[in-house]
């Protein structure tokens, strides 16, 4: 009998993307699609002036991040043909009901709010995990770790992570983890294209590690790989945006530092 999965999912094009990907070589028996309650943001003549501002001098930043989701739009229009439900917050009691109804072996997470109590404790027959766009223990947090590598001029630490869930900010222990060389590409929505095709194909083979093998899995705690930064959204200022667009056009550091260590597969 093949193993089921129940994807608990944010609703950007990026994320319908990897469920259809999931979908084409694995039983995805439900889709839970977080699509966050819209904050009502400031709408006065200060908001306005900043936005302007931010368009005029950093717009090719969120440009980049659009035209990668343009692309996942475009290629993958809707979702599987699987049950779904649609809530405002991963955390809303449907989510956990209709995943203990589905009886999954695994829950597949990507791109949710944070995932809290009863859901992050769920009992499965194999567990919950997830994917971190971001190299951790050494870059974790938001608005988006590879703008944070760039701006820090740190590109040897571009990766991605697959984590087994908790209850911290990508602070799970790790499945897998690898680094990614984008140090070559030019354009800015070239390197996010090539970090997320990444993310997934990482995703596709952790889940196929863990269905080919018996427990124990592989399981690292972060704290045993060294420390890191954990970024917030509110820490990025238009000086972190000027400093990725002057790496992004300048000499780019791709050396990764003999304590930075990636985790992989074990087969």
């Amino acid at each position: 009998m093949s193993k089921r999965i129940v994807c608990w999912i944010g609703d950007a094009p990026n994320h319908r993307a990897l469920v259809n990907k999931i979908a084409l070589q694995y039983e995805v028996v439900g889709i839970i699609v977080d699509v966050k309650k819209k904050i009502r943001k400031n709408t006065g003549l200060v908001s306005s002036w900043r936005k302007l501002i931010n368009k005029l001098y950093f717009g090719k930043i969120d440009r980049a991040w659009a035209g990668m989701q343009q692309y996942y739009r475009q290629k993958f229009p809707g979702w599987p043909g699987k049950p779904m439900l649609t809530i405002d917050s991963i955390n809303d009691s449907a989510a956990y009901e209709l995943t203990k109804k589905l009886e999954p072996d695994m829950v597949v997470v990507s791109g949710t709010s944070l995932i809290k109590d009863p859901l992050v404790s769920m009992s499965l027959p194999i567990g919950i995990i997830n994917l971190h766009t971001g190299l951790s223990p050494y870059v974790k947090g938001g608005p988006n770790c590879t703008n944070w590598c760039i701006a820090n001029n740190q590109w040897g630490l571009i990766g991605n992570t697959i984590l087994w869930l908790s209850s911290g900010i990508d602070s799970g222990h790790i499945i897998c983890s690898e680094r990614i060389d984008v140090s070559n590409l030019k354009e800015l929505n070239q390197i996010h294209f090539n970090v997320m095709e990444h993310a997934h194909d990482l995703y596709l083979r952790a889940i196929k590690y863990i269905f080919s093998m018996n427990p124990p899995y592989q399981s690292i705690p972060q704290k045993s790989l060294g420390k890191g930064n954990l970024y917030l959204t509110k820490m990025w200022t238009s000086k972190q945006k000027e400093n990725l667009l002057r790496n992004l056009s300048g000499n780019r550091n791709n050396v990764l530092l003999a304590e930075v260590k990636t985790i992989p597969l074990p087969f």
